[in-house]
C-alpha cells in the first residue's frame, strides 16, 4: 500500500478550502488534475455559533453535489467522522461552539477520491475547514483550520 503524493485528498482539501471563489477558477490546475483521476469535490461556507449546523452544511452540501450518496450508510458515517475530525481540529480538540460562548465562520471543502496505488484500498473522503473562531463579536475572532479525512 502506497499513497500516492500527487494523489493527496488532503492537501486538495485544504487548497480548496483556503481559496476564496474568485480565486478557485484562477487556480485551476490541481482541481482540473483531481477531476481526470476521478476526484469529486465541492466547496462552500457556513457560519453557527451550533457545531451541529455546521456538521448538518458539510453534510447537506455533500449530498447536494452528489459526493456521498446519502442512503448509503457508511457514505455518510465516513463524511460524518471526517467532518467531526476536521471540527477538533477548528475547536482546539473540544466540539463546542454556544455552549462557550463561540462562533465560527467557515469555509469547506470536500473532496473524495482513491489516494493509494492499489485499488483495494478504495475510496476515502477528506473535509478541510478554515476561517475564524471567537467570542460571537465581530473583531474578536481569530483564523482556525481543521482536517478530517476517512475511509469510505
Amino acid at each position: 500500500m502506497s499513497l500516492r503524493i500527487e494523489h493527496r485528498i488532503g492537501k486538495l482539501a485544504m487548497q480548496l478550502a483556503l481559496l476564496e471563489e474568485d480565486e478557485v477558477e484562477a487556480a485551476s490546475f490541481p482541481f482540473a488534475q483531481a477531476e481526470k483521476l476521478g476526484y469529486q469535490f465541492c466547496k462552500g461556507k457556513v457560519g453557527s455559533m451550533d457545531a451541529h449546523k455546521v456538521v448538518a452544511a458539510i453534510e447537506t452540501a455533500a449530498k447536494k453535489e452528489q459526493i456521498i450518496n446519502g442512503s448509503h450508510y457508511r457514505e455518510t458515517h465516513a463524511l460524518y467522522h471526517a467532518i467531526i475530525e476536521a471540527m477538533q481540529g477548528v475547536t482546539r480538540g473540544q466540539v463546542q461552539l454556544g455552549t462557550v460562548l463561540r462562533t465560527v465562520g467557515l469555509n469547506f471543502a470536500i473532496v473524495r477520491g482513491r489516494p493509494y496505488d492499489s485499488e483495494h484500498e478504495g475510496e476515502w473522503i477528506a473535509v478541510a475547514l478554515y476561517g475564524t473562531i471567537g467570542a460571537p463579536v465581530r473583531g474578536l475572532e481569530h483564523e482556525t483550520m481543521g482536517l478530517g479525512i476517512n475511509h469510505i
